[in-house]
């Protein structure tokens, strides 16, 4: 198996693209640890993983990050791999609707979220010559109108130039840093504007290739980066949208 003996860490991964990816990493050998902020459904996700175990945290609390990296420590001695997943999606509003509350929690859950848990990886990744993944949207690629101006799209293009950084400061240590940039995927995140099949034939139509994502297709890429077959690549910015990106 391509990741026999390796530690994984998939945060946001009780459903949609975490728990896909973590279910991938899982079956190709790897021991997945995984965050979510709901007991219940971690629980129920880490049932249907093998060689998997769920730590419950809150990405915006530092001190639940901590106590994620450190239990992993404690009982693999290890970390190989980072999958940065955890993410929110805020109403679509325009930039003079949108409160500053508002902006400053999904800045706290898709950017500095983000960077907390790399934070605190690095040293263990640094031991290992490990990999990290930040799922980003490519909506940090283009502007959209609706939501051009919302916290979503600058926290998600902000991830993406950290990738670059990231990837440039590490590859010292031989540590890879890589990025994905998602179009519509068809996962909870997304139900909410999916609410009847003239929205969904519409989701379709916006993708050249004529389809919303599946959350396994993003897996697939992931289980990419993260492998051996992806040795010689860091910094990489790829956009899974079915095309949207390019229109």
């Amino acid at each position: 198996m391509k990741l026999s003996g390796k530690i994984a860490l998939v945060t946001g991964g009780s459903r949609g693209i975490g728990f896909a990816t973590a279910k991938i990493l899982s079956e190709n050998g790897a021991t997945v640890v995984i965050t979510a902020k709901n007991s219940e459904r971690l629980k129920k996700s880490t049932l249907e993983i093998p060689n998997s175990i769920g730590i419950v945290a809150d990405i915006r609390n530092k001190v639940d990050v901590k106590n994620v990296i450190n239990k992993i420590i404690e009982k693999f001695g290890k970390l190989d791999i980072l999958v940065n997943n955890a993410g929110i999606f805020p109403k679509i509003k325009q930039l003079h609707e949108i409160d500053e509350d508002d902006w400053n929690e999904v800045l706290d859950v898709n950017l500095t979220g983000q960077f907390r848990f790399t934070k605190e990886a690095i040293p263990h990744l640094q031991k290992t010559s490990g990999s990290i993944i930040n799922i980003s949207s490519d909506a940090g690629l283009k502007a959209y109108q609706g939501f051009n101006a919302d916290a979503y799209s600058a926290s998600k293009a902000a991830l993406i130039l950290l990738t670059k950084c990231w990837a440039l400061e590490y590859a010292k240590d031989k540590i890879r840093v890589n990025c994905i940039c998602p179009g519509v995927v068809d996962t909870d995140m997304t139900k909410p504007f999916l609410k009847t099949q003239k929205d969904r034939e519409f989701m379709d139509s916006e993708h050249p290739i004529g389809r919303m994502g599946q959350p396994e297709e993003i897996a697939k890429t992931v289980m990419y980066f993260v492998s051996d077959d992806s040795s010689w690549t860091t910094g990489t910015i790829l956009a899974i949208d079915g095309g949207q990106s390019i229109k």
